[in-house]
């Protein structure tokens, strides 16, 4: 009887993955650019927190993102509009972005000339979460309409993840959101993790998140 050869498809992927990642991660820090993946559902409001983030520092630092879609550019348009390089990853039915992606995105950079690179991921909390991209540090971005039980709901993105961020914090007015019970569950699965609260649209709380992000960028420019 013939012997059956058992060949687990996922974990020899994934370990592929992570192989990759670390490639990338050692070749863009020798080079002096810092990967950021920043991670949401839907309208949590990653593009309008580029959009500041590039409008705060862009006179200090080299910026570039790259734009994860399943099929549109309109992310993409609205940061080429600043002027920053913008490099447009179509994903078609991948609901996350892979190493590999990024890989390619950044054949279309040179990362000598950057700073700071900027993966804006697809819009989930679940599959993004599960693979890793070969950032430096990984951003989970959530909002004060999505209610405050998402660490809850998707504990892998907030227990693996740099740094937590809640936007829209100008509807806390209108919303049943329980900050302080969104932060305890956030401790409960990352103690390390900062939790910043801000508004986009009025420019609240930002300060918190770039001061963050310029934290790392210095730390890695040494």
């Amino acid at each position: 009887m013939g012997e059956v050869r058992l060949i687990v498809i996922k974990e020899q992927i994934l370990a592929d993955n992570r192989k990759l990642a670390d490639q990338l991660r050692s070749r863009l820090a020798a080079s002096g650019a810092f990967l950021l993946n920043l991670m949401s559902s839907p309208g949590s409001g990653k593009t309008s927190l580029l959009l500041r983030t590039i409008e705060a520092l862009r006179d200090r630092y080299r910026i570039a993102v790259v734009e994860a879609d399943l099929d549109s550019t309109v992310d993409a348009d609205r940061i080429a509009a600043t002027g920053v390089p913008a490099v447009q990853l179509r994903t078609g039915g991948f609901c996350h972005v892979e190493a590999a992606m990024v890989e390619r995105a950044l054949e279309c950079l040179d990362p000598a000339e950057l700073d700071l690179i900027v993966i804006e991921n697809v819009g989930n909390l679940i599959c993004p979460a599960q693979s890793d991209t070969g950032a430096h540090a990984d951003v989970a971005m959530t909002s004060v309409p999505e209610g405050d039980d998402k660490p809850l709901k998707y504990p892998l993105i907030f227990a693996s993840c740099d740094l937590v961020i809640v936007n829209k914090i100008d509807y806390l007015s209108l919303e049943p959101f329980d900050t302080e019970a969104f932060t305890r569950r956030v401790k409960q699965l990352n103690p390390g993790a900062p939790v910043c609260k801000l508004s986009c649209r009025t420019g609240a709380g930002l300060s918190c998140w770039l001061e963050w992000l310029e934290a790392r960028l210095i730390s890695a420019s040494r």
